[in-house]
C-alpha cells in the first residue's frame, strides 16, 4: 500500500518527482524517498510526510533527467531508514528500484538469499529480494551497450524469471544507470501501475509510471492508459519506449483500491474511481429501500472524505438530503494508517468534528467507505450521539471484511477484523446504531465493472471472499503470516516508542 513513480525526461526530473509524490501522499504517510541519476544515483529520503522531508535545497541537489520515487505505508518490513524506498545496488551498472505490493513467498526467498546464497540483506524489505533478483537477472545475460533491442530482450528473459518465482503483489519503477527507466507489474495486475505521455515542442516525448493519474495532469502528461498485467515497459536514454507484454494471468486488480485507497480523481483500469463510488453508493441506497423501505433518513452524512462521493449519491437515489455534517481536519494523518487502535480512536476525535445544526434532533444517516476494525466507526457513532441525534443508522459501500489482505493493503489478521468475529447485528449493537447496512459483494463489484474500457471480470476483493488469486495461501500459510504479521507491527510499535522517548 504504497505509491511509486518513475519519469524519463529530457530536463531535470527531481522537481516533478517530488510534485508527483505530493499527488500521492495519501498511498503512504510514514516515509518517502527520491532518486535520481545521471552517470551515478543520487538519493534522498526520509520518513515523515513528503513536505517534511525534502527542502527545496534537497530536490536541487537532485541531478539527472531520469528518477524514481516512493511514498511508503508498511505492511511488511520495519521502520528504521533502512526500509525506506527507493533501494538501489551498484552492480550490475546500478540499479535503483521502488516497489509497490506484497510478496507472499518473501520469507522464503529471504531464507534462499541468506542461507544459499550467503549474501547480507541490508533491510527487512520485500521489495530487497526483488532487486537483488532483478540485478542478478540482468548480470547473467549478455548485451551490449549501445544495443538498446539487446538489452530490453534481456530485461524481458529478467523480469520473466521474476513472475516465475515471486508470488504475490508487485508494480515497479526502476532505473537502471546507462540504460534508462524500467517499469513492470505482476501477471495477475493487482497493484495499479499507469502510464502517461508529453509530448514536447520537438516531437520528442516524455514518459511517466505511476500508481495513479493523479499528478499527470499538473505535470502536463496525457494519461495514455494502464500497464497491462505481466507487461514491461523500458525507456531508453534516447527517450525511445518499448513495451512488451511478458506473462499474464487472470486479471485480479485489488478492488480496495476503488472501495477506499485511490484517490477519486484516479482513473485505474479503465475505470473511473469516482464513478465506480458514485455507482457503490446507489447500489447501496437501492438496497435500504428494499431492506427499509418504511425508514427515511433526514439527512445523510459522510464519514470525509473516502465516503463523500458515495454519500452524495447515496443521498440522491434516496431523495434526501446530503450534508457534510462531519467537518474532517485536513492537517492530521488517516487513522486507517495509525499504529494501534489507541492512537487511532484518539485520533477520530482529533481530526473529526460533527457540526451541530446537521445533526441536532435528525435522523442521521452515516455512510462510509468500509468497516475494517470498527474503532473509527464507533468513535463516529459516539460523536453524532453526543451532538443530538435522534435515531442514527449506519451504512458501508464495502461488503464485510473477513479476511486479512497479503497483497499491500493493511487489513490486518483475522482477530482484529470486526467482521471476522461478528455477526451483523453484533456489529450494529457494538456501533450503538440503530440500523446497519452493508454492501453486497455482487453489487461492489457491478459498481466497478459497469462502465469504463476495461477487461475486469473479477476484481481481487479476498479481504472479503477469501479469494486469494496467488501464493498458495492455505490456513496454515494465513496463521503463519498473520503471527509474522503481529511481530513485526509490535517490533515497530516499540522501536516508535523508543524513538519518541
Amino acid at each position: 500500500m504504497c505509491g511509486i513513480v518513475g519519469i524519463y525526461s529530457h530536463e531535470p526530473v527531481a522537481a516533478e518527482l517530488y510534485d508527483s509524490l505530493i499527488h500521492l501522499q495519501h498511498r503512504g504517510q510514514d516515509a518517502a524517498g527520491i532518486l535520481t541519476c545521471d552517470e551515478r544515483f543520487h538519493p534522498k529520503h526520509g520518513q515523515g510526510l513528503v513536505r517534511e522531508i525534502f527542502s527545496p535545497q534537497d530536490v536541487m541537489q537532485l541531478k539527472g533527467n531520469i528518477g524514481i520515487a516512493h511514498t511508503r505505508y508498511p505492511t511488511a518490513g520495519g521502520y528504521s531508514d533502512a526500509d525506506i524506498q527507493p533501494l538501489w545496488i551498484g552492480s550490475p551498472r546500478g540499479i535503483a528500484l521502488a516497489h509497490n505490493g506484497n510478496l507472499v513467498n518473501y520469507q522464503e526467498l529471504a531464507d534462499e538469499i541468506r542461507l544459499k546464497q550467503h549474501r547480507h540483506l541490508n533491510s527487512s524489505l520485500d521489495s530487497e529480494a526483488l532487486l537483488l533478483m532483478l540485478a542478478d537477472n540482468l548480470a547473467t545475460g549478455s548485451y551490449a551497450d549501445d544495443d538498446d533491442e539487446q538489452f530490453f530482450g534481456q530485461l524481458c528473459k529478467a523480469v520473466k524469471k521474476i513472475f516465475q518465482r515471486m508470488q504475490g503483489s508487485y508494480s515497479i519503477v526502476s532505473v537502471v544507470i546507462g540504460k534508462g527507466l524500467v517499469a513492470f507489474r505482476d501477471p495477475h495486475g493487482i497493484r495499479p501501475l499507469v502510464w502517461g505521455e508529453r509530448k514536447r515542442k520537438d516531437g520528442s516525448s516524455d514518459y511517466i509510471f505511476a500508481s495513479e493519474t493523479t499528478a499527470f495532469y499538473a505535470l502536463g502528461f496525457e494519461p495514455m492508459g494502464d500497464m497491462q498485467p505481466g507487461e514491461v515497459a523500458y525507456v531508453n536514454q534516447s527517450g525511445k519506449l518499448f513495451r512488451q507484454v511478458i506473462e499474464a494471468k487472470e486479471f485480479r486488480p485489488c478492488v480496495f483500491e476503488y472501495v477506499y485507497f485511490a484517490r477519486p480523481d484516479s482513473t485505474l483500469d479503465g475505470v473511473s474511481v469516482y464513478r465506480s463510488r458514485l455507482r457503490m453508493g446507489q447500489n447501496l441506497a437501492r438496497r435500504w429501500k428494499e431492506k427499509f423501505p418504511d425508514v427515511v433518513p433526514d439527512v445523510v452524512i459522510p464519514a470525509p472524505f473516502t465516503a463523500n462521493t458515495g454519500a452524495l449519491s447515496f443521498a440522491h437515489e434516496l431523495g434526501v438530503r446530503y450534508s457534510e455534517g462531519l467537518y474532517k481536519n485536513p492537517f492530521i494523518g488517516r487513522t486507517f494508517i495509525m499504529p494501534n487502535q489507541k492512537a487511532r480512536s484518539r485520533s477520530v476525535r482529533y481530526k473529526l468534528t460533527p457540526q451541530k445544526t446537521e445533526i441536532e434532533n435528525k435522523k442521521v444517516l452515516i455512510v462510509d467507505d468500509s468497516i475494517v476494525r470498527g474503532t473509527t466507526s464507533r468513535e463516529i457513532v459516539k460523536m453524532v450521539k453526543e451532538f443530538g441525534a435522534r435515531e442514527i443508522y449506519f451504512v458501508t459501500t464495502c461488503p464485510p471484511i473477513k479476511n486479512p489482505c497479503f497483497y499491500g493493503i493493511d487489513i490486518p489478521s483475522r482477530k482484529e477484523l470486526i467482521a471476522a468475529n461478528n455477526t451483523e447485528e453484533q456489529i450494529r449493537k457494538y456501533l450503538g446504531v440503530d440500523k446497519l447496512l452493508y454492501q453486497s459483494q455482487e453489487d461492489l463489484v457491478e459498481a466497478v465493472v459497469r462502465r469504463g474500457q476495461h477487461h475486469i471480470k473479477k476484481p481481487c476483493m479476498a479481504c472479503m471472499d477469501g479469494d486469494y488469486i496467488c501464493g498458495d495461501i492455505t490456513e496454515a500459510k494465513i496463521q503463519k503470516l498473520e503471527a509474522q504479521r503481529e511481530s513485526e507491527r509490535k517490533s515497530g510499535a516499540d522501536r516508535k516508542e523508543e524513538d519518541s522517548k
